[in-house]
């Protein structure tokens, strides 16, 4: 199905929560992830071809660098499903594959319904194929198993579909083929996200809340706070306020990633999108942390939030004594 031109798409804060699906994509590394996000960007038409460049989600210089995904990025894209022909908002949070940024894959699933399990058909299943899974799994969420890469001459569809089915449970024609780089199959996919993922839940009525999956810091905005509201409403210009520190902000800006920023009018049950307070400490928005109203705060925060911990040490040493 084409996209939807972008003045009929369901406008944030004004999205049917049945409206929305919430995916992350998860694989080993090099399995083509920021590849198939890439395609989907094209085909939804969030960016057009002549502004589509390779890895467009991942902005740092060494995730592009070294073809890796660092960061978790969240884009909004307009669908309409090619099965029922109803439009929907899908949400695809980009997530890191390497397991030295484990907590921070954790959160990003906590903040969708459901996750795409990437397998490149020449390579196999590999080891965090394998921790990624699992995650999603303690998350329950629904998983969709996708097969990429089929365009490659040492591609083994077949004999990988029989594997992957036997670890997520399901027949081996089940288990999606696409290519990233071509485009085969992708269409498919995005409807099937739509036809097996289930909508977002949440209170519309409740206080709000809304979990912090990822924060970047910009020279010229500040913090830049990714969330995915799950119940009540954040609004802009509203008193908003961190559950596990208490510390009270004023929401400057607010708005969805699509996949540049786009500000909003607010963000409701079920959307995911960013928060610009200008606070110039990135330890003040934490991920796994949940934003409240100051107003009208929730009684508890959303479950599974942790300190976070380094994975990486150095230790320096003089040469001389």
């Amino acid at each position: 199905m084409p996209a939807i031109p972008s003045g009929k798409a369901p406008q944030p804060s004004q999205t049917n929560p049945e409206q929305i699906r919430n995916f992350c994509i998860i694989a080993h590394i090099d399995h083509g992830k920021s590849t198939l996000a890439d395609r989907m960007l094209g085909i939804t038409g969030v960016v057009e071809a002549r502004n589509m460049r390779e890895q467009y989600l991942d902005r740092m210089d060494i995730e592009r660098e070294r073809g890796i995904t660092i960061k978790s990025q969240a884009v909004r894209l307009p669908w309409k499903s090619g099965i029922d022909g109803k439009e929907y908002i899908l949400n695809m949070i980009d997530t890191p594959g390497h397991v030295d940024f484990t907590y921070e894959v954790s959160r990003s699933l906590a903040a969708c319904e459901g996750a795409i399990l990437l397998v490149d058909c020449a390579q196999g299943i590999e080891a965090q194929t394998l921790a990624n899974l699992y995650l999603a799994m303690e998350n329950d969420l629904t998983i969709i198993p996708v097969l990429n890469k089929i365009d490659l001459p040492a591609a083994q569809p077949e004999k990988f579909a029989i594997e992957l089915s036997k670890l997520v449970g399901c027949k081996p024609e089940d288990c999606m083929r696409v290519s990233g780089k071509t485009g085969e199959g992708v269409e498919e996919l995005l409807d099937q996200i739509v036809a097996q993922l289930p909508p977002p839940k949440g209170d519309p009525h409740a206080p709000a809340r809304a979990l912090i999956f990822d924060s970047v810091y910009d020279t010229y905005r500040g913090v830049v706070t990714y969330v995915r509201v799950v119940d009540g409403k954040l609004s802009p210009r509203e008193q908003i306020q961190m559950v596990s520190t208490g510390v009270k902000h004023e929401l400057l800006d607010i708005g969805v990633i699509s996949p540049e920023p786009v500000s909003s009018k607010g963000l409701s049950v079920g959307e995911v999108g960013y928060l610009i307070t200008g606070v110039k400490d990135v330890r003040l928005s934490r991920v796994g942390d949940t934003v409240t109203s100051y107003n009208n705060p929730a009684k508890e925060g959303l479950s599974g939030y942790k300190d976070p911990k380094p994975m990486v040490f150095s230790g320096l040493y003089p040469i001389d004594g």
